[in-house]
């Protein structure tokens, strides 16, 4: 079976997926040219800015071109439905006719954004005639477009401002991050390996619904996948994954050798999965028993499951799928995202201590990892060595995916603060947020949104990107 261009020459790289594809229009009404020669050259000049912008951007940018009326408004949206964007920016230099941007909209079946930038940040009044104005009215035609995409049914969105003001640009790359991940999720191939955790409905996902609702791929995978190809890592492959570990993680010293060797086994089997099945992310579970095969791989898998999420390719227990693509998500917003649930409160420092056993998210530790043996997992059969660090202090954004009675997903977002204080050391990843509130009312909010009991952490302030995110997945964004 074939995949994409082999990493594994360098375990450590973080896995590139295609760049997202930003379709770029500008336009204004044809009428104008003629009646006042200075404008389209002023037009045009502002459009280039705006192009040369977006292309500095980590895009693939598809610029149309200039539209001046319906019909070369219907030749861009030619072009780009054949360009298959994650996004389509139309950049409204004058007031323009909505007949000239709909077929856009309608024909590519992409997300819009709509931008109006003036040239400056004010008119000068005194000097300004008509043709001077006109540079500065493409907001005109906003509330124009924003009726008639409602009344075809077409989510409107929208940034006005003026050309080189920067908030306005912020608001706009807030977009371009959404695209970004709306590029990941529908291109994404998730491997689901394995079985069900026993009676952990909330983590049951209908598979059908990934590629129903994002155009994603689950490819189902058995442990026996995994079991062949640890079988063919060789004696010096484990000697060099040991190796590599020892750069990456701090080992302690109930670390047990023959344990952590296991595990660097099932690591590269891990890499060569991945690279075989072309794979995005992974979730697992596998229950054992009696320390047969099958069970021991399942208990080996956190070694590598780190290794492969801090190259950004989601990789988790408990059969996790939809908080797999939750960090596939945050991953893609350059945010990390490691797999996370409550683990207790603290009502004295009013902080909600959360994190997991097993994978971890390597990029939003605070310190150099660190390698733990355990001589039993807890609520899992098997034994072997686990990633524990904390995450590192500072604002952070959780992001759930959840599903309700009608089986429509959604994004469920709380942002708080990672602040330092008391940590087990029990080989988990474990952070103490603040939220800035009663820790039990948050947990009773939190828990209301249908969100699960596992989700991703990830580093910043980013519910505003999340929520850009489902605009453009259409599905529904709710906030704690």
């Amino acid at each position: 079976m074939t995949g994409r261009t082999s990493e594994l020459d360098d375990p450590l790289r973080v896995r590139t997926r295609r760049k997202t594809r930003v379709g770029l229009v500008a336009g204004g009404l044809g009428t104008y040219w003629p009646q006042f020669p200075g404008l389209l050259p002023q037009l045009r000049e502002s459009a280039r800015h705006v192009s040369e912008r977006f292309q500095g951007m980590d895009a693939d940018v598809i610029d149309v071109g200039f539209i001046s009326d319906a019909q070369e408004g219907a030749a861009a949206a030619e072009k780009l439905r054949r360009a298959d964007c994650d996004l389509i920016v139309m950049f409204l230099t004058t007031y323009l006719t909505s007949s000239m941007v709909l077929p856009i909209a309608q024909r590519s079946h992409t997300p819009v954004l709509v931008i109006d930038l003036q040239p400056t940040e004010r008119m000068d009044h005194a000097s300004f005639d008509t043709g001077a104005w006109l540079a500065y009215c493409g907001q005109c035609s906003v509330p124009e477009v924003g009726n008639v995409f409602r009344r075809a049914g077409i989510p409107f969105r929208s940034v006005s401002g003026w050309l080189h003001q920067e908030s306005a640009w912020r608001r706009i790359e807030q977009w371009i991050t959404a695209a970004r991940i709306r590029a990941a999720l529908r291109t994404a191939r998730h491997g689901l390996m394995g079985h069900l955790y026993p009676g952990m409905l909330d983590v049951s996902t209908d598979l059908t619904l990934l590629p129903a609702t994002f155009g994603s791929h689950v490819e189902v995978l058995e442990f026996d996948d995994l079991r062949v190809r640890a079988e063919a890592v060789t004696d010096a492959d484990v000697t060099d994954r040991m190796t590599l570990a020892r750069t990456v993680f701090t080992l302690d010293e109930s670390v047990r050798e023959e344990d952590f060797a296991w595990g660097a086994r099932v690591s590269v089997a891990l890499d060569r999965l991945v690279d075989d099945f072309d794979l995005d992310s992974l979730s697992y579970y596998h229950r054992g028993l009696g320390g047969e095969l099958h069970e021991r791989l399942g208990a080996g898998m956190i070694l590598g499951a780190s290794l492969l999420t801090g190259r950004g390719v989601p990789t988790t227990g408990e059969y996790e799928l939809r908080t797999t693509v939750a960090q596939l998500a945050t991953q893609a917003a350059g945010a990390g995202g490691s797999f996370c649930e409550i683990q207790a409160l603290d009502f004295e420092d009013m902080v909600v201590e959360m994190g997991h056993d097993g994978p971890a998210h390597l990029a939003v530790s605070s310190r150099e990892p660190l390698l733990r043996g355990l001589g039993v997992y807890h609520g899992k059969r098997g034994w072997g060595v686990s990633v524990e660090f904390d995450v590192r202090h500072g604002p952070v954004t959780l992001l759930g995916l959840g599903q309700d009675a009608d089986g429509s997903l959604s994004f469920i977002a709380s942002q708080g603060s990672v602040v330092p204080g008391p940590l087990l050391a029990i080989g988990n990843t474990t952070s103490r947020v603040d939220f800035g509130r009663d820790p039990g009312e948050w947990v009773d909010d939190w828990s209301v949104t249908g969100v699960g009991h596992h989700w991703s952490l990830s580093v910043g302030h980013r519910a505003a990107d999340y929520r850009a995110a489902a605009s453009l997945l259409g599905i529904d964004f709710r906030i704690v």
